[in-house]
């Protein structure tokens, strides 16, 4: 067991009361939750507010421009989430065990392999923009939209994927103030220049970037305060051996990456079949409808997020019942919320969509992205299920199973399903592919978790045969096991 740590400043305290393998659970659970959601809800809420200002300074043909995009970012960012989710859970692991020194290095690495990554990406996607926005199914008409804002935003990814490394680490470290805190200084801040930019300056797209590419700057300065925290427990050395070791947290990572790049690909599936049956209309809806959902799906993914942080460290320290308490407080959290996000989807969809645009000037798409919530509302009921069970399985080091429900949910399932109600389905009733894959999914993810209860799943193991292999190698070649001195 871990041994309790000195309380810090500034309100974070990792101390025994509020701590994964000490506290009460169901208080525990939701001050980590509500610290998660409150950072995550504003980075969701500066995205809504991109796509009001957008939608309604800028218009229809921007938000199509910009929702093109998404498959280009979200495979970046796939790539950072996967290191960084497949890192901070082997670090809880070993923080779990008490093992400070390998949890430091695993973090240390991660943060210098996602640093490396960045910059390389962002050089390759500057370099092949055209190539790129081709591949993505653009006609050469909004190639001037996406370039006003891809030129801009991509340059800005660097510090967005280096504060998603530290969010995961410095939550995991017991410090959910710090990290709600910095993301709640760059949603406030994006949100008032979005106004300055946009509606004041009239900067259209490029002012959208602008405004989320530095207010995405200042999160990263604030979480960078973690370092001079005298409570922390995980260290930041330079000097690393045993790069190995980050490729496992990848693997281990690796149905978060499957999450952000089957999005990505799906995105430009729908935006290849909406163009076919609506043109530029049918993909400004269907951006429209997802920020409409957006905020539910954050919830979820705090959620399953808060999990990985809680049964990591409880994996470690080999505690099943606190496991199976922590997954049951969320599992009812999920039921509630997804009751409500459904009803809320029933009885107020126009009105939320009205937020993006003015319906006189685009009352056509209003109608279709209508039509859309009326057929793609049940993800709610399947979705967070899903995200909670992939998140435990990940926290209890079995990435295969995780990606397997990562993989139906996101790619496989909805993309084969999108296709034959493309072909059978006159109209955009095939958007129903989505609700029904989700729930497809769910019964799969709902087999592989009993499979992998948490009292087998402790008393089966942490790590994979692999992993075990590269573990005992690593113990033969530094007499310790990774356990590098930061």
């Amino acid at each position: 067991m871990a041994p309790p740590v000195a309380a810090p400043a500034d309100g974070d305290s990792p101390a025994e009361d509020h701590h994964a393998l000490h506290g009460a659970v169901v208080p525990t659970f939701f001050r980590y939750l509500g610290l998660s959601l409150v950072g995550l809800i504003a980075m969701t809420t500066a995205s809504l507010v991109d796509g009001v200002f957008i939608g309604n300074y800028v218009g229809v043909a921007a938000l199509a421009a910009v929702n093109l995009i998404i498959p280009i970012t979200t495979l970046l960012f796939g790539v950072a989430m996967m290191l960084s989710i497949g890192g901070a859970v082997r670090g809880g692991k070993y923080l779990g065990e008490g093992d400070t020194s390998a949890a430091s290095a695993i973090f240390s690495k991660t943060l210098l392999f996602v640093s490396m990554y960045g910059v390389g990406a962002i050089l390759v996607g500057l370099v092949l923009e055209e190539t790129l926005f081709a591949a993505l199914g653009a006609g050469e008409a909004l190639f001037p939209l996406m370039s006003e804002y891809y030129r801009i935003i991509l340059p800005f990814l660097f510090p967005q994927l280096l504060v998603v490394a530290l969010y995961f680490f410095v939550r995991l470290d017991g410090f959910p103030n710090l990290v709600a805190t910095a993301l709640t200084i760059g949603s406030l801040v994006n949100i008032a220049l979005d106004y300055v930019f946009i509606g004041v300056f009239g900067w259209g797209l490029a002012g959208a970037a602008l405004a989320t590419g530095l207010s995405q700057t200042l999160p990263l300065l604030w979480l960078l305060r973690y370092f001079g925290k005298p409570g922390r427990r995980l260290r930041f050395s330079v000097r690393q051996r045993q790069w190995r070791e980050v490729l496992l947290a990848a693997y281990n990572g690796i149905s978060e990456f499957i999450n952000e790049v089957s999005a990505g690909l799906i995105a430009l599936m729908l935006n290849w079949m909406l163009i076919q049956r609506a043109g530029v209309n049918g993909v400004a809806a269907i951006t429209v409808v997802n920020y409409v959902m957006m905020l539910g799906f954050m919830v979820f993914f705090a959620i399953a997020d808060t999990i990985q942080v809680m049964v990591s460290q409880n994996f470690g320290a080999r505690n099943a019942d606190r496991i199976r308490a922590f997954l049951r407080t969320a599992a009812g959290t999920i039921a509630a919320l997804g009751v409500t996000f459904v009803a809320v989807l029933l009885t107020a969809s126009e009105p939320l969509i009205l937020l993006f645009v003015e319906d006189r000037d685009s009352a056509d798409m209003v109608a279709m992205a209508t039509e859309f919530v009326a057929w793609v509302w049940p993800l709610f009921l399947f979705a967070g299920a899903n995200m909670l069970i992939s998140g435990y399985l990940t926290a209890i080091h079995r990435p295969f199973q995780s990606g397997v429900v990562a993989l139906c949910r996101s790619l496989i399932l909805p993309a084969a399903f999108l296709a034959i109600g493309f072909w059978l389905l006159s109209g955009y009733g095939f958007v129903v592919a989505l609700p029904v894959a989700e729930g497809a999914t769910c019964v799969l993810a709902l087999v592989l978790f009993l499979q992998h209860l948490p009292r087998k799943a402790v008393s089966s193991g942490a790590l994979s045969p692999s992993q075990e292999l590269v573990e005992h190698a690593e113990m033969a070649e530094t007499s310790g096991t990774h356990r590098e001195l930061p």
